[in-house]
């Protein structure tokens, strides 16, 4: 298995897709109901394959990942060559961003003396998937982008004003 197996819940909601991944097999739903009966690791083998290619289509898709921490905010793009980093670290501990009041202290306070901005690009390895997987695994949601685009502009912002 390349990726990580699908959750319970995961699988349920995919229920109609996973039964398309079996007829495509020709697996109908008195063999599946055989095959899990009979040859229980048949099944989970089944089940590994699918939840790969499910990660494959939604890596593949995904644009832009998010983790953020209590004084840590990273922002990826995922182009296709290379990841873009925008890292928003928040040096004083009182302040926890990942709380309403803390996000909007950063909000107002990103001139603070405390709030140090990053930008980096990295090449992705042979499997771009797998490092976009990694981010995953380690916390990093998928996004649309919105705060990716928000500090990239203010980063922009400060490279045109000389802030930088």
């Amino acid at each position: 298995m390349k990726y990580r197996r699908l959750s319970k819940e995961q699988l349920e909601e995919l229920h109609p897709e996973f039964i398309n991944f079996l007829a495509t097999q020709s697996i109908t739903k008195e063999e599946w109901d055989t095959i899990k009966a009979t040859q229980p690791q048949v099944a989970e083998q089944e089940i590994d394959v699918f939840s790969d290619l499910v990660w494959e289509g939604v890596l593949n898709k995904a644009e832009f990942l998010e983790h953020i921490s209590p004084n840590t905010m990273n922002l990826f793009e995922l182009g296709d060559k290379e990841m873009s980093l925008i890292s928003v670290m928040v040096g004083n501990e009182d302040i926890d961003i990942t709380t309403k009041n803390g996000y909007a202290w950063l909000q107002n306070n990103l001139l603070d003396e405390s709030v140090k901005l990053f930008t980096a690009t990295k090449t992705y390895s042979e499997d771009p998937n797998a490092d976009k997987f990694n981010l995953i695994e380690q916390g990093a949601v998928i996004t649309k982008g919105t705060l990716f685009h928000y500090f990239d502009d203010l980063v922009e912002l400060g490279k045109d004003t000389g802030l930088n």
